[in-house]
């Protein structure tokens, strides 16, 4: 938008009449007091300033405005009845402005002169926008890299643990057949193996992660029991973890329609959450419910749980809450996943939580989803 200054209406009338005409918007002000009030308040691309006018010329006008932050960048074009003289262009240029017409006007030359400001105009607002896209997209670099160096670390840091104790245990068991001590055998074997399952887990995680960036994360959905594979799950957790008491709430009582493996993947994520997160607990509370056409199942713990900030992102890949990252190993891929599977069985994840309360992670999937869905 242009800005006409001119205490002249005949003056404002005809050369709002030609730039209009010529496809621009104009706004018009009759002294340099109303000017500066429009200022304030829109954003002008130029400003066409008359020189003569009373109480605020426009060499005054021009210098309120350069101490405007929002107006200091707008282009001044000076009128002027008296004759151009050194010092008057001089004062014109030193109070901001970029150039100079005599009147009478040659409307010619004035838009010749608005369409080349335009033009600048133009061109320096869509090298800003490529600036700061620009910008945003090399702080994206930097986070990127920042985030993957992190995982590496992170990645290396977690996979080196189980191969030390493997490596250790190694040794303690070759101590033990010496001496022939089958029972301090069988539970070194035994911790040996819990060890291997936590590197095979951490590789799996690692080959999901690859397969759901390339798109290849592979399904086989079919009709399953879903109690069944739960009861089955929770004898295996019970075996490994003892002195954890799980309580399971409701039930099914049907068939379902997912992946049974995937799904028994996500059910194994939230309890080895809730375990590994709520170290002083010894309960476990879980719960599966058919609700209208679609199943709910939770898992409940009563461990440190996490404050409302957190939640919104505890979903997004390799975001781990910083405050219990020194605390609790992790890569931060685990939950990442378990979205990514319940999202492909057209189902919603989520979890409820306050710090020093515990957490509550849950799904929802429908009973029978359409037999067209994603593979």
């Amino acid at each position: 938008m242009i800005l006409i200054v001119d205490d002249a209406p005949e003056n404002i009338i005809s050369l709002k009449k030609v730039l209009e005409v010529n496809g621009f918007e104009v706004d018009t002000a009759s002294s340099g007091e109303e000017a500066l009030k429009k200022i304030l308040k829109k954003s002008y691309v130029l400003i066409i300033l008359d020189v003569q006018m009373p109480e605020m010329d426009g060499f005054e006008v021009a210098e309120a405005i350069s101490g405007y932050s929002k107006a200091k960048e707008t282009a001044i074009i000076f009128l002027s009845a008296a004759i151009a003289n050194v010092n008057l262009i001089t004062r014109g240029y030193s109070s901001g402005g970029l150039d100079y017409i005599s009147k009478p006007v040659d409307m010619n030359i004035l838009l010749l002169k608005v369409k080349t400001f335009y033009r600048i105009y133009e061109q320096s607002r869509a090298l800003n926008e490529m600036q700061t896209k620009l910008l945003e997209e090399i702080e994206f670099r930097k986070e990127a890299e920042r985030k993957k160096d992190e995982f590496i670390s992170i990645a290396s840091h977690e996979l080196k643990t189980p191969m030390t104790s493997i490596k250790g245990y190694i040794q303690l068991l070759e101590r033990s057949l010496d001496k022939e001590d089958l029972e301090t055998t069988r539970i070194r074997l035994h911790k040996v193996q819990n060890q291997v399952e936590k590197l095979n887990l951490l590789v799996a995680d690692l080959l999901d992660i690859s397969k759901i960036e390339s798109g290849k994360l592979k399904f086989n959905k079919k009709y399953f029991n879903f109690d069944k594979i739960l009861d089955h799950i929770v004898e295996i957790m019970q075996q490994a973890n003892p002195k954890v008491k799980f309580i399971k709430k409701g039930g099914i009582d049907t068939e379902i329609f997912g992946d049974e493996m995937r799904i028994e993947q996500v059910i194994i994520n939230f309890m080895t959450n809730a375990i590994k997160y709520a170290p002083d607990s010894d309960e476990v509370h879980l719960t599966a419910e058919r609700r209208g056409d679609e199943i709910y199942f939770s898992v409940r713990d009563f461990g440190i749980g996490m404050a409302k900030e957190h939640q919104p992102q505890i979903f997004d890949k390799f975001y781990r809450v910083e405050e219990t990252s020194e605390r609790y190993q992790g890569l931060g891929i685990g939950l990442y996943i378990c979205q990514e599977i319940i999202e492909r069985h057209e189902g919603k994840i989520g979890v409820n939580s306050e710090p020093d309360e515990g957490s509550e992670f849950y799904f929802t999937i429908p009973l029978h989803p359409e037999m067209d869905a994603k593979p």
